[in-house]
């Protein structure tokens, strides 16, 4: 696999990564400042934090395997 190609797979990994942390962010935010007029959406934004982390988790590992395979 080319350089580039691994690159790619990084970035996308990355940016999976970034975007588990963002709903843990509103999670996050939800908790501290609002929880008691906002508590009834947390199952959803529970959810989607798992989602996106599985997300992460199936990007990261195609990156591991990429690498392994490269060397």
């Amino acid at each position: 696999m080319s350089d580039d190609a691994l690159k790619a797979l990084r970035k996308n990994a990355s940016s999976k990564k970034r975007i588990a942390t963002e709903w843990a962010s509103k999670i996050h935010d939800v908790v501290e400042d609002s929880l008691w007029t906002e508590y009834q959406s947390l199952p959803d934004l529970a959810q989607q934090a798992v989602d996106a982390c599985k997300a992460w988790e199936a990007a990261q590992k195609t990156y591991d395997q990429a690498v392994a395979e490269a060397q």
